[in-house]
């Protein structure tokens, strides 16, 4: 089962990639719940399907830098680059983590983590 799983979270980050909710959304159950880690829990696909509706971006750029998968869960995780609302790159680091069902996705746990650092120079007086 887990080798099945992880193929189906390839075909996920590859709807991902090209901002295909609906390929993203088929390989959920009706009752999945996505929690964006530190943010919100979004749950049932209309509601997924909304928010990511409301989101005017363009598909987010993805590196997947390794995949786990043991018994009904599948860990993803890499790197993303995701346009912000000023029109910028941002680059973020990325670890999700799915939980199956009867070969359908039913929690998924995003953690994000923004890697640009700002550091303010400091001339020494």
């Amino acid at each position: 089962m887990s080798e099945k799983n992880k193929e189906i979270i390839e075909k996920v980050n590859a709807a991902f990639a090209e901002g295909n909710t609906e390929g993203f959304l088929s390989f959920c159950a009706e009752d999945v719940q996505w929690t964006m880690v530190g943010d919100k829990t979004v749950k049932g696909k209309d509601a997924i399907r909304q928010w990511m509706a409301s989101m005017d971006s363009e598909p987010p750029k993805f590196t997947v830098n390794n995949v786990i998968a043991e018994g009904d869960f599948v860990t993803a995780h890499g790197d993303v680059t995701m346009k912000g609302k000023d029109g910028k790159t941002v680059p973020y680091a990325y670890c999700d983590i799915y939980r199956f069902r009867d070969g359908k996705i039913v929690e998924l746990s995003a953690f994000v983590i923004k890697t640009e650092a700002k550091y303010e120079t400091r001339s020494a007086a």
